[in-house]
């Protein structure tokens, strides 16, 4: 395995930054349609990139079959955006979590298929302890037992977004090995705006909701700006660079570190209390994402 430790802190920062978004998203769902806030988001998240692979990459020239690429992980990240947000605003929280538990799974499963990485004993073994660790910490916050109750389309869309996620992380990787992460998250990044821009437009024409009703406080404009900024822009780089040194499976893995600091935020932000579920989840999950993070050589 790689000696450079950035393998495994790119990946764990990402988690940590979409970790944040359970305490921040609240303010931005009450105030936008989710589509809409989508869109923000990733216009956002595209500025930023463009402005950073600009000072940081020489301009090159791509082959039409690499923008073929960059436009597909495009629809990845539109599909991952649309079914999340509209997913999320039809579901209960403990329907939410199917999102945190399935990403990492169907990204493991679409390496093995995809891309043909190795699926060990101890990585298999690592993965399934990671997601009990994560459900542990799930139960400490919601009840899991209305997770097979409540709005099926809003389930539908969640198991989509999970599915789309992995498709970005598994597709994406033959790109950052090629080219960079910087490079593949900016220009997937910037493929997604068009698309999402005709789906935001769509869904402001039937709400009759016009941006000028988004009222202009101090919250609203925070979770949309960490929404673009650090869940997008950055997280989405960082997760992309632990592909630069490992499987898509492997960085797969730290998908379930997102629960924990969210839970962790809810505590020290909102005043959730956290119980033994959280305790014993995490060291658990902890095991887990060790197993997987040392268990093959990329």
């Amino acid at each position: 395995m790689e000696t450079n430790p950035v393998y495994a802190l790119a990946p764990l920062a990402a988690a940590s930054l979409w970790g944040g978004m359970y305490v921040v998203s609240k303010w931005g769902f009450s105030a936008i349609p989710p589509v809409t806030l989508g869109f923000l988001r990733v216009v956002i998240g595209a500025a930023v990139l463009l402005v950073v692979v600009r000072r940081a990459r020489p301009a090159r020239e791509f082959s039409r079959t690499d923008r073929r690429r960059f436009v597909a992980l495009g629809v990845a990240v539109t599909a991952t955006i649309v079914t999340q947000f509209v997913g999320t605003d039809l579901t209960n929280a403990s329907q939410g979590a199917l999102l945190t538990v399935l990403t990492p799974v169907f990204t493991l499963l679409l390496g093995v298929s995809a891309l043909s990485e190795p699926m060990t004993r101890r990585k298999s073994a690592g993965m399934a302890l990671a997601a009990v660790g994560t459900l542990s910490v799930l139960a400490g916050r919601y009840d899991l037992t209305r997770m097979a109750s409540g709005n099926a389309v809003g389930v539908a869309a969640l198991l989509v977004a999970s599915l789309a996620w992995a498709a970005y992380t598994v597709y994406g990787k033959p790109l950052v090995r090629a080219y960079s992460a910087l490079e593949t998250a900016t220009y997937s990044t910037v493929a997604a705006v068009p698309m999402l821009g005709v789906l935001a437009a769509a869904e402001l024409a039937v709400s009759g909701f016009s941006l000028g009703d988004v009222p202009l406080s101090l919250p609203v404009a925070g979770a949309v700006l960490y929404l673009g900024v650090l869940s997008t822009a950055v997280a989405w780089y960082l997760w992309y660079k632990g592909l630069e040194f490992v499987d898509a499976g492997t960085v797969a893995v730290f998908f379930f570190v997102q629960p924990l600091v969210g839970a962790l935020l809810g505590a020290l932000l909102l005043g959730e209390a956290i119980g033994p579920d959280f305790v014993v989840g995490g060291a658990v999950m902890a095991v887990g994402v060790y197993i997987v993070s040392t268990s093959t050589t990329s």
